[in-house]
């Protein structure tokens, strides 16, 4: 079972990552900490847009619009941590 637990393990914590530095990115875009307008900062952001909007697009489909607040990104952050930290050993253990 291990051998299927640590691959797994090791793509939900990539994500995890990923995501955390998504929306830590997208809050100091919304305050202006950092600018659009700089190219490294934009490729980052259109990368990082592009890697995760499959994931949140199925949920924006579920979830009711609230229109200024976007809740893909939390709630995909939290089935990611579910998966990772008490599905994903519940099954395998």
């Amino acid at each position: 079972m291990m051998a299927i637990y640590g691959p797994l393990r090791l793509i939900l914590d990539v994500a995890f990552f990923i995501m955390l530095a998504h929306i830590i990115m997208s809050w100091l875009i919304s305050f202006q900490v950092l600018n659009l307008g700089q190219p490294l900062v934009a490729q980052i952001w259109q990368g990082l847009n592009r890697l995760l909007e499959p994931i949140y697009t199925p949920i924006r489909r579920i979830l009711p619009d609230t229109r200024p607040l976007d809740l893909a990104p939390l709630v995909a952050f939290i089935i990611i941590i579910s998966l990772r930290d008490y599905i994903l050993p519940a099954i395998l253990f």
